[in-house]
């Protein structure tokens, strides 16, 4: 059975034959046996539908592991720390990161604990791989398995946020509405408004501090309520230490402006990119920007502290890729091809236009306001 007819039959089997976009998402990227992290994430990077800052090199690792050995540090050196690392690609973070900690901060390395949750099968599969060199280091679980209040350290994340499922509401002459997903008489899906599914959906705009009356006109978007679920579980996990959240975003009052009107879902195949989710299911990545205001208010019910926001480039740049860039000498004219590649490569990382403009939010618990972190300082 082909993953549409999974969610076509979904749809027919709910009394109003209608399922919320978060729903459908969910399926169409999560389905345990035909979702795209299950099958098809397995081809990110340069021959895939698209690649992270750590396919560009070893560097965004190895200057992490910079800024968690200082958060080490600042949490008084507790062994073991803990960096759980959620949704690890293909492990080439987790590679680059412990690599450079053996050989530069040994003492931190060797009171690490390395936990890395993933939920696609595929991609845990080449991570231990990967990692074999360092089974011992590394363990796999999933987010549940983690007992309450148990993690001394840091979780983190590398463009997991974008990945989750989310609700689709529209705004039709100022009345709030969800967007749902239905079947056309070919069964064909279709998109349909009605009432929105949940009242989480108007306390979301509370919370951020968003007027939808701003809003005029025909306005569509997106909000990620499991992004929401996600830091409260964090946040019961997370005994003293930091979460770390790096994605492409805005704030609440950039993201939910009138002149974006149509939201920021986006549709990844083959490294081009496009808006829409109905086709190629299960087969191409479905991703929205992150509203790093909700992440950073959320956070604090919680009880996360919001320790600093920035953008990646900087944050790079504090921990020592500006001195990297620097060092790159083009006197050897045997290597300057290698070298101009290598430039280019550090540039992409802080581009504000593309990776260096990522937002990178570090939130803590159960730390008094200390030194600040090295990242935070540009």
């Amino acid at each position: 059975m082909l993953l549409t007819d999974i969610i076509v039959n979904r749809i027919k089997a709910k009394c109003d034959r209608a399922i919320t976009f978060a729903e459908f998402m969910e399926l169409a990227l999560y389905h345990s046996q035909y979702g795209y992290y299950t099958t098809k994430a397995v081809d990110i990077g340069a021959q895939g539908d698209f690649f992270t800052s750590p396919h560009l090199g070893k560097d965004f690792g190895e200057l992490l592991a910079v800024q968690f050995a200082q958060m080490w540090d600042i949490m008084g050196q507790p062994v073991p720390f803990t960096l759980v690392e959620m949704g690890a690609g293909q492990g080439i973070l987790a590679v680059d990161i412990l690599k450079y900690l053996y050989k530069h901060y040994r003492e931190f390395f060797n009171a690490l604990q390395y936990v890395i949750v993933e939920v696609s099968p595929g991609l845990k599969q080449q991570q231990q791989q990967l990692l074999q060199g360092v089974a011992d280091k590394v363990k796999w679980c999933s987010l549940e398995e983690i007992p309450a209040n148990s993690i001394i350290g840091c979780f983190f994340s590398n463009e997991l946020v974008d990945a989750m499922p989310i609700n689709l509401f529209s705004l039709q002459d100022g009345k709030l509405g969800e967007i749902y997903i239905t079947l056309a008489e070919d069964d064909s899906f279709i998109e349909v408004c009605n009432a929105p599914s949940t009242p989480k959906i108007a306390e979301y705009f509370d919370l951020v501090g968003v007027n939808l009356a701003q809003l005029a006109g025909n306005y569509r978007s997106e909000i990620n309520l499991a992004a929401l679920e996600w830091l409260s579980t964090i946040s019961q996990k997370l005994q003293q230490g930091y979460l770390l959240t790096i994605d492409y975003g805005y704030t609440a009052a950039r993201y939910y402006n009138p002149m974006r009107s149509q939201g920021t879902l986006q549709c990844y195949y083959r490294h081009q990119y496009h808006n829409n989710p109905y086709i190629n299911i299960g087969e191409q990545d479905i991703t929205a920007h992150v509203d790093f205001t909700a992440l950073d208010l959320w956070g604090d019910r919680c009880g996360l502290q919001k320790v600093g926001f920035t953008q990646q480039g900087l944050f790079l740049m504090a921990l020592g890729l500006g001195e990297r860039i620097a060092a790159i000498s083009t006197d050897n004219a045997n290597n300057l091809s290698q070298l101009l590649q290598r430039r280019e490569t550090l540039h992409q990382l802080i581009n504000p236009q593309g990776l260096g403009g990522f937002g990178v939010l570090v939130q803590s618990k159960g730390l008094l306001p200390s030194i600040p972190l090295t990242g935070l300082t540009a």
